[in-house]
């Protein structure tokens, strides 16, 4: 059975509508860290047990540094958040120094072969993770209003670190685009019949401005869920989006139809559209924006993947 204290953690995190890939990773850690104090009560500890904790991560699982930063955040939401006693911003931990890897790209006729065997039924959500280059769950959460017809882009709002940004539409998607959204409509006028249908999910604070938005069709999200489903948070009736392991599931089905042997997934998409963008001679800075990176060096190591041999060497064993 589910820990109360866990619970509870949850319960918190959704009223604070983090995202539930999100609230499952920080449980994960919180619940690893109190396995590693011996089952001790995180209010019985500080600052020094967090650094021995991290620093395991370092020593023991070699985990990369992405990791060890999540297992932090997680860490200072719980004794911030939950324990009212934050941690201190100067922690002495070993940070994880373990190389970066490179990401996986697919060409262009690998793209191409890609989208000949993707389904119909996911066609859509594939073409904006490498069309627009956003990421899997910027696609799923997205709404219909979010969709700008009038300048062929595409509205995200709080994506990764909380960021808003727009991001580039390929017009080719366009027709498929307004035949999900005449889907979406017919989801919605039937459950507008629905006595208990609550509306889509909005914000807080916007739900307060606004508190009939919620039955509007711009409101709904683009990849509506076909069935409806009680929401964590309010325990009302709400169609949410489609999961997103049915859409890993699409993007492993289609590489391996078209006899891709590279690993993909809806991440490979997002770091081809990337690759490709610099190598039609897009300005990195141009890049960096679309993709949501704060820092250039982030989107700066998609030109490894470009160069030629190591740093655009050619190997003397070529002018044999």
């Amino acid at each position: 059975m589910k820990s109360p204290f866990l619970t509870m953690i949850a319960e918190q995190m959704y009223l604070k509508r983090y995202a539930k890939s999100t609230i499952k990773a920080y449980l994960y850690w919180i619940a690893s860290f109190i396995r590693f104090n011996s089952m001790r009560h995180p209010t019985t500890m500080g600052d020094n047990e967090v650094e021995l904790f991290l620093n395991h991560l370092v020593n023991q699982q070699n985990v990369a540094p992405n990791t060890q930063a999540q297992a932090l955040n997680a860490l200072s939401f719980l004794f911030k958040e939950v324990i009212k006693k934050p941690l201190s911003l100067s922690l002495g931990f070993i940070k994880s120094k373990r190389a970066t890897k490179l990401p996986i790209v697919l060409t262009q006729q690998e793209i191409n072969n890609f989208f000949k065997v993707c389904s119909a039924k996911h066609y859509l959500p594939c073409g904006l993770l490498y069309g627009s280059g956003m990421r899997l769950m910027e696609v799923l959460r997205l709404r219909v209003h979010d969709i700008d017809f009038d300048y062929n882009c595409i509205r995200i709002w709080d994506g990764k670190g909380g960021k808003n940004r727009v991001v580039t539409l390929a017009v080719e998607l366009i027709p498929q685009l307004r035949s999900q959204i005449q889907l979406v409509d017919s989801y919605l006028q039937l459950d507008l019949k629905n006595p208990l249908y609550s509306g889509a999910y909005m914000p807080h604070l916007l739900r307060k401005k606004y508190p009939n938005h919620n039955r509007q069709l711009g409101w709904q999200y683009l990849f509506s869920s076909h069935k409806l489903s009680i929401d964590p948070e309010s325990k009302q009736l709400r169609r949410h989006h489609i999961d997103e392991k049915q859409l890993q599931r699409a993007v492993k089905q289609a590489a391996d139809d078209a006899k891709i042997r590279k690993h993909v997934t809806p991440h490979t998409l997002r770091h081809s559209f990337a690759t490709h963008l610099l190598q039609s001679g897009a300005d990195i800075r141009t890049v960096q924006a679309q993709l949501g990176h704060s820092d250039v060096r982030t989107t700066q190591i998609y030109t490894h993947v470009l160069q030629q041999g190591a740093n655009g060497v050619v190997s003397p064993f070529s002018r044999l």
